[in-house]
Formats: C-alpha cells, structure tokens, sequence
C-alpha cells in the first residue's frame, strides 16, 4: 500500500546558479513523482513535496547531497492518498520556479544571506525554550503572527498579535506604518507555520528598530510536534495545500468563526464564484455560498 507524505523545506544560502537548481529539482521530482511547489532564488530555496515515501526519501537523499541544502529544516507530515500513477492528490501539479523572493515581502534587496543563513535575523527559540521565556516574562511576551490573517482565523498562539495582512507584502508597509512602535521595547515572538516567513520577518523589525526580536524555531509545525494542543496554541493550522488544515491531537479547539453563519469550524475555502479569488472561513454547510461581494449575483 502507497504511504502519501508531504515534507516542508527551506534552507537560506547564497545560490550562485538558481536556474541550475531549478532544473536539477524539476527533473528529480518529475521522474519520481513528486507533486508540489518549490521556489527558488539567489537567496535560497522553499518548497512543499507530496508522494510515495520511499520516492520523497530518495528526493531528501538527493536534496541533501548538496552543500547548501545539507542542513536544511525539512519537515514530515501526513498526506491524504497517492493516486495509481503515484503521485499525492494534495497537488494538482509540480511547480518549480526562481524568483527575486523565496517568501515574498517585497524587500529583496533587504534581506541578507551568508553561508549561515539570514543575517540579522531574530533569536531563535526551541518550542521548550518559548516556554521557558513565557515562565520568566508572562505577559510582557508578544507572541507576533507572521502569517496572512485569514490562516490565523482558524489556530494561532493564545493572546497573539494577528496584523490585517492579506499576503506577506503588506507586513512591510504596516511595519514602516509605525502601526506596531509601541511594541519596540517588549520581547517579540514571531511565529509562522513553518518558520521561513519569521526568518526574514523577524530581520525585518530588527532593522527598524525592534530591541528584543525572536523567531520559533520550526514554526508552529515544530511547536505542535513538541506540545500539541497541549501547550500555548489554539485550533487547527492552515496549511497550502489539498488538506486545507491539519490539527495536532483528537481534542484541538475549533476557534474558526464561519463567514456565513457564524458557527465554529476550521475550514477554509474559496469563494464558489469562478471570477472571484476570495477566501473565507466557512463551515462545510456554507461552502457553496458566494462570498458577500458576489451573492447578490448568486
């Protein structure tokens, strides 16, 4: 019987040859089935990978036979099912890319990379050493959601700061905005589902002048492995791809709120209408109702 896996990755290291890479993992997963997302810059590369197991071990033996990738954070989850030719249905398709930005804010020129990864990123913290922080500071803690708004409407961490960010490109003008100064004298934790997004986030605020930044390291990904629902996190995490969300144990709280009538799920999905790229918190009963801006053509 097939065994579907997704792995998560990324890794921050000057690439001198992006192209190359792209075609070096276009071809490996394409002749090993793999489906997903994967982009790559002079900065680094982040992706997403669905397939058989032993076909993702043989691509993470390949990906890792190279210097820069070699201590990559790459991360195991559950896919739902791997169709007869092999390939996972949580992705309609391999997408290979190269782009300014392997997580876009907008602020390439910005951000910096060594043979360490992001330079003059925040501290890192284990999930056990978030803990400890909380325990020594309690409430003086930000926990600073680095994810669109709409991904925490269904888990995020208790009492955090959610920006109205509809994509990442808007941290940096609501950063610049002065809308978050008065934070600039308390411990931050950024946090994201991954990480990756908080490794240049938390760079970002360090450079205007946030004195005590930290990112989790492993996003929440890691801290739910570590804690569950256990822990310092509410809901479900979102996720991008077929599964919509994953939860952490048989008792995670449902803290989404659905768009059309207000009862509790942690489902996402896009509005019904084909001309319309909306997505919104709904409950499976509501799924098919267009969003507000296009009912009235329903």
């Amino acid at each position: 019987m097939p065994t579907p896996k997704i792995v998560l990755f990324y890794a921050f290291a000057p690439l001198p040859d992006p192209e190359a890479i792209r075609l070096w993992q276009r071809d490996l997963c394409d002749a090993l089935h793999l489906r997903g997302r994967i982009l790559i810059s002079r900065h680094g590369i982040n992706g997403t990978l669905g397939g058989d197991l032993p076909a993702v071990k043989k691509w993470l033996r390949s990906f890792r036979a190279y210097p820069a990738f070699r201590d990559a954070d790459v991360k195991w989850s559950e896919g739902t099912a791997v169709d007869a030719d092999g390939f996972s249905v949580d992705f309609p398709k391999l997408s290979v890319k190269v782009r300014d930005e392997i997580v876009s804010f907008g602020a390439p020129e910005e951000l910096r990379v060594d043979e360490h990864g992001v330079v003059g990123g925040g501290t890192r913290l284990t999930p056990d050493a978030l803990h400890e922080l909380v325990a020594e500071r309690g409430d003086e803690v930000v926990f600073f959601d680095g994810r669109n708004a709409l991904e925490a409407q269904i888990g995020r961490f208790r009492g955090a700061i959610v920006p109205e960010v509809e994509t990442t490109r808007d941290f940096v003008g609501l950063l610049d905005s002065g809308a978050y100064d008065d934070l600039k004298g308390r411990p931050i934790v950024t946090y994201c589902t991954g990480g990756i997004r908080c490794e240049v986030l938390s760079s970002l605020m360090t450079a205007r002048g946030f004195g005590e930044v930290y990112q989790l390291e492993g996003g929440i990904v890691r801290y739910g492995e570590r804690f569950g629902d256990d822990g310092l996190w509410d809901g479900s995490l979102y996720v991008f791809d077929g599964r919509g969300s994953v939860d952490f144990s048989d008792h995670a709280a449902v803290i989404g709120v659905c768009a059309g009538c207000g009862a509790s799920t942690n489902r996402t999905a896009n509005c019904p209408d084909p001309s319309c790229r909306h997505q919104a918190v709904v409950c499976p009963a509501c799924v098919a109702v267009p969003c507000a801006e296009h009912a009235g053509a329903a």
